[in-house]
């Protein structure tokens, strides 16, 4: 007897499916604009982040135009690929950060080395001119991450720190969505980093913490809008 292991799919490939269906039964017509989020949402019965998700899928699958402004327009009844997992969403990922961070940032205030306090002012330079060159690259901004946690003193939490951001650069879900932020001229905020910085070099460890996590709830916040409609 042949059994396989039952996986557990992700909210949104349930609703990104049920879509898929509707739009190759002809229920939805070609060009025409998807329900809003909200209604979606709601006749769904799951939050906007796994709608958003489920619309980022099908667009992956080629089934749906995402016009940030203006909705979500079916543009064919085959997808040019299958709807299949790819990846946890960029909300997942910052909402697990949002739970980790801002203690590593309280850490990081009692903890950090001279040295590591260097290493951060120069990932705050190198993310300056990041932001100057229009670049698209986020590698400042990661270092910057990563340099706090080992700055914590805690080996574990830095490692699951480590280990979030490879899921966000490899999971095709999380860098669409981001690929859509930079296109849109949503950029790692400098004052944010800069006032965790200075908190952490202060050694102020409870304003570092408020400061990781008002950086982490703006960009949840951003996240949430991108692809309001």
């Amino acid at each position: 007897m042949r059994i396989e292991a039952v996986k557990v799919r992700r909210l949104y490939l349930e609703v990104a499916s049920q879509i898929e269906n509707l739009i190759k039964n002809g229920e939805v017509d070609v060009g025409q604009r998807l329900p809003s989020e909200r209604d979606l949402s709601d006749q769904f019965g799951v939050s906007r982040p796994t709608i958003r998700e489920a619309m980022i899928a099908l667009e992956i699958a080629g089934l749906v135009e995402i016009r940030t402004g203006s909705g979500i327009y079916v543009l064919g009844t085959q997808p040019k690929r299958s709807i299949q997992d790819v990846g946890p969403g960029a909300y997942e990922i910052l909402e697990a950060r949002r739970l980790i961070e801002p203690e590593l940032a309280a850490l990081a205030a009692d903890n950090a080395k001279p040295a590591q306090l260097d290493d951060l002012a120069k990932a705050l330079a190198d993310m300056e001119c990041e932001q100057s060159a229009s670049s698209v690259s986020e590698a400042a901004d990661k270092r910057f991450h990563s340099i706090i946690a080992d700055a914590s003193g805690n080996s574990a939490l830095a490692a699951v720190v480590d280990w979030l951001w490879q899921m966000r650069m490899n999971s095709e879900l999380s860098t669409v969505f981001h690929q859509r932020a930079r296109d849109a001229g949503v950029h790692p905020s400098l004052d944010q980093h800069k006032a965790v910085f200075t908190a952490i070099a202060a050694k102020e460890s409870e304003a570092a913490r408020s400061a990781m996590q008002q950086h982490l709830d703006a960009a949840l916040k951003d996240s949430k809008t991108l692809l309001d409609h």
